[in-house]
Protein backbone atom coordinates (compact mmCIF):
# COMPACT_ATOMS: atom_id res chain seq x y z
CA UNK A 1 0.00 0.00 0.00
CA UNK A 2 1.46 3.38 -1.02
CA UNK A 3 1.93 6.17 1.58
CA UNK A 4 0.00 9.37 0.87
CA UNK A 5 1.98 11.97 -1.08
CA UNK A 6 1.58 14.60 1.63
CA UNK A 7 3.40 12.36 4.15
CA UNK A 8 6.42 12.06 1.82
CA UNK A 9 6.39 15.82 1.32
CA UNK A 10 6.32 16.43 5.08
CA UNK A 11 9.23 14.05 5.63
CA UNK A 12 11.31 15.78 2.96
CA UNK A 13 10.51 19.15 4.53
CA UNK A 14 11.56 17.95 7.99
CA UNK A 15 14.84 16.59 6.62
CA UNK A 16 15.50 19.85 4.76
CA UNK A 17 14.89 21.91 7.88
CA UNK A 18 17.17 19.63 9.89
CA UNK A 19 19.93 19.99 7.30
CA UNK A 20 19.57 23.80 7.33
CA UNK A 21 19.66 23.92 11.14
CA UNK A 22 22.70 21.66 11.26
CA UNK A 23 24.49 23.81 8.69
CA UNK A 24 23.60 26.95 10.63
CA UNK A 25 24.87 25.37 13.83
CA UNK A 26 28.15 24.52 12.14
CA UNK A 27 28.50 28.07 10.82
CA UNK A 28 27.78 29.54 14.25
CA UNK A 29 30.26 27.18 15.83
CA UNK A 30 32.95 28.33 13.43
CA UNK A 31 32.12 32.01 12.97
CA UNK A 32 29.32 33.15 15.22
CA UNK A 33 30.58 32.31 18.67
CA UNK A 34 31.43 35.48 20.59
CA UNK A 35 35.17 36.01 20.89
CA UNK A 36 36.55 36.55 24.38
CA UNK A 37 37.00 40.17 25.42
CA UNK A 38 40.41 41.82 25.41
CA UNK A 39 41.27 43.31 28.79
CA UNK A 40 43.06 46.54 29.66
CA UNK A 41 44.01 47.75 33.12
CA UNK A 42 43.46 51.26 34.51
CA UNK A 43 45.65 52.43 37.42
CA UNK A 44 44.37 55.64 39.00
CA UNK A 45 43.66 56.92 42.49
CA UNK A 46 39.97 57.07 43.30
CA UNK A 47 40.67 57.78 46.97
CA UNK A 48 43.27 59.81 48.84
CA UNK A 49 44.98 63.11 48.10
CA UNK A 50 45.35 62.43 44.34
CA UNK A 51 41.72 61.40 43.71
CA UNK A 52 40.69 64.99 42.90
CA UNK A 53 43.09 64.91 39.94
CA UNK A 54 43.03 61.26 38.86
CA UNK A 55 39.42 60.09 39.07
CA UNK A 56 38.31 62.03 35.95
CA UNK A 57 40.92 60.24 33.84
CA UNK A 58 39.05 56.97 34.27
CA UNK A 59 36.09 58.53 32.49
CA UNK A 60 38.12 59.36 29.38
CA UNK A 61 39.36 55.76 29.27
CA UNK A 62 35.71 54.67 29.38
CA UNK A 63 34.77 57.08 26.59
CA UNK A 64 37.55 55.87 24.28
CA UNK A 65 36.77 52.21 24.99
CA UNK A 66 33.03 52.65 24.49
CA UNK A 67 33.68 54.36 21.17
CA UNK A 68 36.00 51.56 20.09
CA UNK A 69 33.53 48.88 21.16
CA UNK A 70 30.68 50.61 19.32
CA UNK A 71 32.85 50.48 16.19
CA UNK A 72 33.35 46.71 16.47
CA UNK A 73 35.94 46.55 19.21
CA UNK A 74 39.45 45.39 18.40
CA UNK A 75 39.54 42.80 15.63
CA UNK A 76 36.13 41.46 16.57
CA UNK A 77 36.79 41.45 20.30
CA UNK A 78 35.18 43.84 22.77
CA UNK A 79 37.48 45.72 25.14
CA UNK A 80 36.96 45.14 28.86
CA UNK A 81 38.23 47.65 31.43
CA UNK A 82 39.53 46.59 34.84
CA UNK A 83 39.98 49.60 37.14
CA UNK A 84 42.31 49.47 40.15
CA UNK A 85 42.18 52.20 42.80
CA UNK A 86 45.79 53.17 43.53
CA UNK A 87 44.71 54.89 46.78
CA UNK A 88 47.27 57.70 46.22
CA UNK A 89 49.98 55.19 47.20
CA UNK A 90 52.77 54.44 44.72
CA UNK A 91 53.79 51.10 46.28
CA UNK A 92 50.18 49.90 46.36
CA UNK A 93 49.74 50.96 42.74
CA UNK A 94 52.72 48.81 41.75
CA UNK A 95 51.09 45.85 43.52
CA UNK A 96 47.92 46.45 41.54
CA UNK A 97 49.92 46.59 38.30
CA UNK A 98 51.43 43.19 39.13
CA UNK A 99 47.95 41.77 39.73
CA UNK A 100 46.52 43.21 36.52
CA UNK A 101 49.36 41.72 34.48
CA UNK A 102 49.76 38.32 36.11
CA UNK A 103 46.26 37.48 37.33
CA UNK A 104 43.86 39.48 35.19
CA UNK A 105 45.75 39.09 31.93
CA UNK A 106 45.45 42.68 30.70
CA UNK A 107 47.06 43.58 27.39
CA UNK A 108 47.98 47.15 28.34
CA UNK A 109 47.99 49.44 31.37
CA UNK A 110 46.77 53.04 31.40
CA UNK A 111 47.55 55.12 34.42
CA UNK A 112 49.56 56.78 37.19
CA UNK A 113 49.76 60.50 37.90
CA UNK A 114 52.75 61.27 40.11
CA UNK A 115 56.23 60.37 38.94
CA UNK A 116 56.71 58.40 42.15
CA UNK A 117 53.78 56.22 41.11
CA UNK A 118 55.05 55.90 37.54
CA UNK A 119 58.50 54.83 38.67
CA UNK A 120 57.05 52.22 41.02
CA UNK A 121 54.86 50.79 38.25
CA UNK A 122 57.70 51.08 35.71
CA UNK A 123 59.66 48.44 37.63
CA UNK A 124 56.74 46.01 37.33
CA UNK A 125 56.05 46.78 33.67
CA UNK A 126 59.67 46.34 32.65
CA UNK A 127 60.00 43.11 34.63
CA UNK A 128 57.19 41.62 32.53
CA UNK A 129 58.12 43.48 29.30
CA UNK A 130 54.56 44.77 29.35
CA UNK A 131 53.12 48.12 28.23
CA UNK A 132 52.11 51.25 30.19
CA UNK A 133 50.53 54.41 28.78
CA UNK A 134 51.48 57.31 31.07
CA UNK A 135 49.37 60.47 30.53
CA UNK A 136 51.06 63.14 32.66
CA UNK A 137 53.66 65.79 32.08
CA UNK A 138 56.80 64.75 33.94
CA UNK A 139 60.30 65.75 34.94
CA UNK A 140 62.03 63.78 32.17
CA UNK A 141 65.32 61.95 32.70
CA UNK A 142 63.51 58.75 31.79
CA UNK A 143 62.46 56.75 28.77
CA UNK A 144 61.50 53.13 28.44
CA UNK A 145 60.65 50.77 25.57
CA UNK A 146 57.75 49.55 27.72
CA UNK A 147 56.14 52.96 28.40
CA UNK A 148 54.46 55.37 26.02
CA UNK A 149 54.54 58.85 27.55
CA UNK A 150 51.57 60.81 26.17
CA UNK A 151 52.12 63.81 28.46
CA UNK A 152 54.75 66.52 28.11
CA UNK A 153 58.49 66.25 28.58
CA UNK A 154 60.13 69.20 30.41
CA UNK A 155 60.89 71.06 27.16
CA UNK A 156 57.20 70.81 26.23
CA UNK A 157 55.80 72.38 29.40
CA UNK A 158 57.71 73.65 32.42
CA UNK A 159 60.82 75.05 30.69
CA UNK A 160 58.99 77.20 28.09
CA UNK A 161 56.53 78.34 30.78
CA UNK A 162 59.34 79.45 33.10
CA UNK A 163 61.09 81.33 30.29
CA UNK A 164 57.84 83.06 29.28
CA UNK A 165 57.23 84.11 32.88
CA UNK A 166 60.77 85.50 33.13
CA UNK A 167 60.30 87.51 29.93
CA UNK A 168 56.83 88.85 30.78
CA UNK A 169 56.65 89.08 34.57
CA UNK A 170 60.16 89.80 35.83
CA UNK A 171 63.40 88.26 37.03
CA UNK A 172 62.57 87.45 40.67
CA UNK A 173 60.93 84.04 41.17
CA UNK A 174 59.87 81.68 43.95
CA UNK A 175 59.52 77.86 43.72
CA UNK A 176 56.87 75.87 45.59
CA UNK A 177 56.30 72.16 45.04
CA UNK A 178 55.29 68.84 46.53
CA UNK A 179 58.19 66.92 48.03
CA UNK A 180 58.88 64.15 45.57
CA UNK A 181 60.80 63.47 42.39
CA UNK A 182 58.87 65.54 39.81
CA UNK A 183 58.95 68.94 41.54
CA UNK A 184 62.54 68.63 42.73
CA UNK A 185 63.86 67.45 39.36
CA UNK A 186 61.78 69.92 37.32
CA UNK A 187 62.97 72.78 39.51
CA UNK A 188 66.57 71.64 39.11
CA UNK A 189 66.14 72.30 35.38
CA UNK A 190 64.19 75.52 35.91
CA UNK A 191 66.88 76.99 38.13
CA UNK A 192 69.55 76.18 35.54
CA UNK A 193 67.57 77.89 32.80
CA UNK A 194 66.31 80.94 34.72
CA UNK A 195 69.55 81.71 36.54
CA UNK A 196 71.41 81.53 33.22
CA UNK A 197 68.97 84.13 31.89
CA UNK A 198 69.57 86.53 34.76
CA UNK A 199 66.79 85.32 37.04
CA UNK A 200 66.93 85.65 40.83
CA UNK A 201 65.74 82.79 43.04
CA UNK A 202 64.03 84.17 46.16
CA UNK A 203 62.96 80.93 47.78
CA UNK A 204 62.37 77.23 47.24
CA UNK A 205 60.01 75.23 49.41
CA UNK A 206 58.70 71.64 49.24
CA UNK A 207 55.81 70.18 51.24
CA UNK A 208 54.58 66.57 51.55
CA UNK A 209 51.80 65.41 49.22
CA UNK A 210 48.46 66.11 50.84
CA UNK A 211 49.69 69.09 52.87
CA UNK A 212 46.81 71.37 53.81
CA UNK A 213 48.51 74.06 55.89
CA UNK A 214 50.12 76.50 53.47
CA UNK A 215 50.29 79.46 55.85
CA UNK A 216 54.06 79.48 56.33
CA UNK A 217 54.78 79.11 52.60
CA UNK A 218 52.42 81.92 51.63
CA UNK A 219 53.77 84.15 54.42
CA UNK A 220 57.26 83.70 52.97
CA UNK A 221 56.01 84.47 49.44
CA UNK A 222 54.31 87.63 50.69
CA UNK A 223 57.51 88.75 52.42
CA UNK A 224 59.69 88.12 49.35
CA UNK A 225 57.42 89.85 46.78
CA UNK A 226 58.42 87.63 43.80
CA UNK A 227 57.58 88.67 40.25
CA UNK A 228 56.11 85.20 39.78
CA UNK A 229 55.69 81.88 41.58
CA UNK A 230 56.38 78.58 39.83
CA UNK A 231 54.04 75.97 41.33
CA UNK A 232 54.74 72.23 41.11
CA UNK A 233 52.30 71.21 43.85
CA UNK A 234 50.17 68.16 43.11
CA UNK A 235 46.77 66.95 44.27
CA UNK A 236 44.52 68.75 46.72
CA UNK A 237 47.43 70.78 48.15
CA UNK A 238 46.76 73.19 45.29
CA UNK A 239 43.32 73.96 46.73
CA UNK A 240 44.84 74.87 50.09
CA UNK A 241 47.63 76.89 48.45
CA UNK A 242 45.28 79.13 46.47
CA UNK A 243 43.04 79.55 49.51
CA UNK A 244 46.06 80.65 51.54
CA UNK A 245 47.03 83.16 48.86
CA UNK A 246 43.56 84.67 49.04
CA UNK A 247 43.62 84.75 52.84
CA UNK A 248 46.96 86.59 52.71
CA UNK A 249 45.56 89.13 50.29
CA UNK A 250 47.86 88.12 47.42
CA UNK A 251 46.14 88.59 44.07
CA UNK A 252 47.13 87.22 40.67
CA UNK A 253 48.45 90.68 39.80
CA UNK A 254 50.65 90.83 42.90
CA UNK A 255 51.96 87.25 42.80
CA UNK A 256 51.07 85.48 39.53
CA UNK A 257 51.30 81.71 39.94
CA UNK A 258 52.44 79.50 37.05
CA UNK A 259 51.28 75.93 37.68
CA UNK A 260 52.31 72.62 36.14
CA UNK A 261 49.51 70.47 37.58
CA UNK A 262 46.48 72.75 37.74
CA UNK A 263 44.20 72.35 34.72
CA UNK A 264 40.47 72.85 34.09
CA UNK A 265 39.41 70.10 36.50
CA UNK A 266 41.62 71.69 39.14
CA UNK A 267 40.17 75.14 38.45
CA UNK A 268 36.67 73.75 38.98
CA UNK A 269 37.68 72.11 42.26
CA UNK A 270 39.60 75.12 43.59
CA UNK A 271 37.11 77.73 42.39
CA UNK A 272 37.42 80.32 39.65
CA UNK A 273 37.36 83.12 42.21
CA UNK A 274 40.71 81.87 43.56
CA UNK A 275 42.43 81.05 40.25
CA UNK A 276 41.38 83.76 37.77
CA UNK A 277 44.40 85.57 36.38
CA UNK A 278 46.90 82.85 37.27
CA UNK A 279 48.66 80.73 34.63
CA UNK A 280 49.30 77.15 33.59
CA UNK A 281 51.18 75.44 30.77
CA UNK A 282 49.79 72.39 29.00
CA UNK A 283 49.45 70.98 25.49
CA UNK A 284 45.65 70.91 25.54
CA UNK A 285 42.94 73.24 26.80
CA UNK A 286 39.23 72.48 26.55
CA UNK A 287 38.70 75.90 24.95
CA UNK A 288 40.80 75.04 21.88
CA UNK A 289 38.86 75.93 18.74
CA UNK A 290 39.17 73.04 16.30
CA UNK A 291 36.71 70.52 14.88
CA UNK A 292 38.23 67.43 16.48
CA UNK A 293 38.25 69.01 19.93
CA UNK A 294 34.72 70.39 19.71
CA UNK A 295 33.41 66.93 18.81
CA UNK A 296 35.47 65.35 21.61
CA UNK A 297 34.13 67.79 24.21
CA UNK A 298 30.55 67.26 23.03
CA UNK A 299 30.82 63.46 23.16
CA UNK A 300 32.28 63.59 26.65
CA UNK A 301 29.58 65.94 27.97
CA UNK A 302 26.83 63.85 26.42
CA UNK A 303 28.21 60.77 28.16
CA UNK A 304 29.20 62.16 31.55
CA UNK A 305 27.24 65.39 32.07
CA UNK A 306 27.04 68.90 30.68
CA UNK A 307 28.61 70.32 33.84
CA UNK A 308 31.83 68.31 33.43
CA UNK A 309 35.05 69.81 32.11
CA UNK A 310 38.02 68.31 30.30
CA UNK A 311 41.71 68.95 30.80
CA UNK A 312 45.11 67.93 29.45
CA UNK A 313 45.64 64.73 31.49
CA UNK A 314 42.17 63.55 30.49
CA UNK A 315 42.87 64.25 26.82
CA UNK A 316 46.28 62.53 26.90
CA UNK A 317 44.63 59.53 28.55
CA UNK A 318 42.12 59.42 25.68
CA UNK A 319 45.00 59.72 23.19
CA UNK A 320 46.74 56.73 24.77
CA UNK A 321 43.72 54.46 24.36
CA UNK A 322 43.18 55.62 20.77
CA UNK A 323 46.81 54.96 19.86
CA UNK A 324 46.65 51.47 21.39
CA UNK A 325 43.36 50.63 19.62
CA UNK A 326 44.67 51.85 16.25
CA UNK A 327 47.88 49.87 16.67
CA UNK A 328 46.22 46.58 17.63
CA UNK A 329 43.66 46.95 14.85
CA UNK A 330 46.39 47.49 12.27
CA UNK A 331 48.25 44.39 13.42
CA UNK A 332 45.33 42.02 14.08
CA UNK A 333 47.32 40.77 17.10
CA UNK A 334 47.98 41.67 20.72
CA UNK A 335 51.57 40.44 20.65
CA UNK A 336 53.30 42.99 22.87
CA UNK A 337 56.59 43.11 20.98
CA UNK A 338 54.81 43.82 17.69
CA UNK A 339 52.41 46.29 19.31
CA UNK A 340 55.30 48.32 20.76
CA UNK A 341 57.14 48.30 17.44
CA UNK A 342 54.17 49.68 15.48
CA UNK A 343 53.08 51.98 18.31
CA UNK A 344 56.39 53.81 17.96
CA UNK A 345 55.38 54.80 14.40
CA UNK A 346 51.86 56.12 15.10
CA UNK A 347 50.37 59.54 14.47
CA UNK A 348 46.92 60.72 15.53
CA UNK A 349 44.64 63.70 14.80
CA UNK A 350 43.98 64.38 18.49
CA UNK A 351 41.82 67.05 20.14
CA UNK A 352 44.99 69.03 20.89
CA UNK A 353 46.13 68.73 17.26
CA UNK A 354 48.28 66.26 15.37
CA UNK A 355 50.50 64.22 17.67
CA UNK A 356 53.18 61.77 16.62
CA UNK A 357 55.15 59.20 18.59
CA UNK A 358 58.88 59.85 18.70
CA UNK A 359 60.28 56.37 18.18
CA UNK A 360 63.57 57.14 19.94
CA UNK A 361 62.06 58.31 23.22
CA UNK A 362 58.49 56.89 23.17
CA UNK A 363 57.19 60.39 23.91
CA UNK A 364 54.91 62.49 21.70
CA UNK A 365 55.70 65.51 19.58
CA UNK A 366 53.40 68.17 21.06
CA UNK A 367 52.50 71.85 20.73
CA UNK A 368 53.12 73.89 23.89
CA UNK A 369 50.40 76.21 25.25
CA UNK A 370 50.51 78.73 28.08
CA UNK A 371 47.09 79.75 29.35
CA UNK A 372 45.67 82.39 31.68
CA UNK A 373 42.76 81.26 33.87
CA UNK A 374 39.42 82.91 33.15
CA UNK A 375 36.47 83.57 35.48
CA UNK A 376 34.50 80.78 33.75
CA UNK A 377 37.07 78.13 34.67
CA UNK A 378 38.64 77.93 31.21
CA UNK A 379 41.96 79.25 29.88
CA UNK A 380 42.85 81.92 27.35
CA UNK A 381 45.99 80.98 25.42
CA UNK A 382 48.62 83.71 25.84
CA UNK A 383 51.41 81.85 24.04
CA UNK A 384 51.65 78.90 21.66
CA UNK A 385 54.75 77.24 20.23
CA UNK A 386 55.04 77.88 16.47
CA UNK A 387 55.05 74.15 15.71
CA UNK A 388 54.97 70.81 17.54
CA UNK A 389 58.02 70.46 19.78
CA UNK A 390 60.21 67.38 19.66
CA UNK A 391 60.28 65.69 23.10
CA UNK A 392 63.55 65.95 24.98
CA UNK A 393 63.20 63.94 28.19
CA UNK A 394 66.92 64.57 28.74
CA UNK A 395 67.50 68.30 28.09
CA UNK A 396 70.34 68.70 25.65
CA UNK A 397 72.72 70.85 27.73
CA UNK A 398 73.88 67.88 29.89
CA UNK A 399 74.58 64.23 29.10
CA UNK A 400 72.27 61.47 30.29
CA UNK A 401 74.85 60.41 32.88
CA UNK A 402 75.25 63.97 34.22
CA UNK A 403 71.49 64.44 34.49
CA UNK A 404 70.92 61.18 36.33
CA UNK A 405 73.75 61.90 38.76
CA UNK A 406 72.33 65.36 39.48
CA UNK A 407 68.86 63.91 40.04
CA UNK A 408 70.08 61.20 42.38
CA UNK A 409 71.86 63.82 44.47
CA UNK A 410 68.59 65.65 45.18
CA UNK A 411 67.18 65.39 48.74
CA UNK A 412 64.69 62.57 49.11
CA UNK A 413 65.01 61.35 45.51
CA UNK A 414 65.73 57.65 45.11
CA UNK A 415 68.17 56.55 42.36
Amino acid sequence: MKKPLHRKTNLIAVIAVAVVLLFAALLYSQYGRAKPSIKIGVLHSLTGTMAISEAPLVDTVRLAVEEANAAGGVNGRQIEIIVADCRSDAAYCAQQAEKLITRDGVQALFGCWTSACRKAVKTVVEKHHHLLFYPLQHEGLEQSPDILYTGAAPNQQIIPMALWALQHKGKRFYLIGSDYIFPRTANLMVKDILLAQGGQLLGERYVPLGTSDMTAVVKEIAAQHPDFVLNTLNGDSNLHFFRALRAAGLSAEQAPVFSTSVAEVGLAAIGADLTTGHYAAWNYFQSQDNTVNKAFVERFKQRFGRERVLDDPMETTYIGVKLWVNTVRSLDTTNLALVKTILAQQTLPAPEGIVAVDHETMHLWKTVLIGKARPDGQFDVVWKSPQPVRPAPFPFYHSHTEWLAAQQALPGVQP
